[in-house]
């Protein structure tokens, strides 16, 4: 005896309108985000048209004199270009390395903390940081730093590692270390939170496991643990490459006290900085437009070049 076959009738798809309909409630919430994203991020984008014009106070982006490619070729011959880039890569790439590294190792550290009362306490204290703005923290910098009293110098006198106070902030050399230690400082806590939260879904199983197989801590944190959190670390990694050139503004202002410290000019300088100080301070609004425009192609240069090769290499990659 055979069954006949009923056939199924295929189920049609819904106009994505007719989704959205349904999804009315899910709308209104995303709404907001997306006006927000369109005001800040989307009409702003006429304004770059201003770097291809000799634009004057008062004028709407777009009335002004054309002068096609001028501010670039200002901007390629002016003499503190150079100095400008050396300083902008230079802390970017320390903080590329040494200041993406740490809060890893920090989230590692803490995953492998026993006592959860010890390990919460450390969680917590350490994120306070971030939520203290810049201005204090280069208060506080410069309290601790000072040549006068302060604690740094005091501990490093006493502990007869120097002779003499260092002038921390009367001497350029010293300042691409304290943009990496302050920026560390402050965010460490914060950037780990990525890292913890991946380390939450790794399954016990595979740790009791490796017990049993006899693995020492150190491998099971490299062979599970880092292992699990690797596709994080690589999307991470490539974001951060796609913005090597912002070299965080509010912390270079707050530490020079507005540029104003002579001796750190030279190496604190940075395109972000240098942009405020000619395109904004100078009135040169066109020429600050053609820096910031052209700082932002190579940065999405840089992150399609991180993203082909993490692509390339097997990795997780953004798109």
């Amino acid at each position: 005896m055979t069954n006949p076959k009923v056939a199924e009738t295929p189920k049609k798809k819904k106009n994505s309108f007719l989704k959205a309909l349904e999804q009315w409630d899910l709308q209104v919430l995303v709404l907001p985000g997306i006006l927000l994203l369109f005001v800040f991020s989307y009409i702003p984008i006429y304004g770059l048209v201003m770097a291809f014009q000799e634009f004057r106070v008062g004028d709407f982006p777009g009335q002004s004199e054309w002068v096609g490619l001028k501010q670039f070729t200002y901007l390629f011959t002016d003499s503190a270009v150079p100095g400008v880039l050396r300083n902008t890569i230079a802390i970017s790439v320390l903080k590329l390395t040494i200041g993406f590294v740490c809060p890893i190792i920090f989230a590692v550290m803490l995953n492998e903390m026993k006592n959860q009362g010890i390990k919460k306490t450390i969680q917590t204290v350490s994120y306070l940081p971030h939520f203290i703005s810049w201005t204090v923290c280069a208060l506080l910098m410069f309290d601790f730093l000072s040549t006068d009293g302060g604690a740094v110098n005091e501990m490093l006198m006493a502990a007869g590692l120097i002779d003499k106070p260092i002038g921390f902030f009367q001497d350029g050399k010293y300042f691409w270390g304290l943009a990496l230690v302050t920026d560390t400082w402050k965010e460490l806590g914060w950037n780990s939170i990525i890292y913890i939260s991946a380390m939450a879904g790794v399954d016990a199983e595979m740790y009791e496991a490796a017990d049993i197989d006899g693995a020492t801590r150190a491998q099971k944190m490299w062979h599970i643990t880092i292992k699990a959190i690797k596709p994080t670390i690589v999307l991470l990694f490539i974001m951060n490459v796609g913005g090597i050139l912002n070299a965080n503004f509010d912390q270079i202002m707050m530490l020079t006290k507005q540029m104003s410290i002579g001796a750190l000019k030279e190496t604190a300088n940075v395109i972000d900085t240098y942009i405020f100080n000619v395109g904004i301070s100078q009135g040169r609004v066109s020429f600050g437009t053609a820096a910031g425009l052209l700082k932002s192609v190579i940065n999405f240069i840089l992150l399609l070049v991180a993203n082909t090769i993490a692509d390339k290499a097997g990795e997780n990659a953004l798109f």
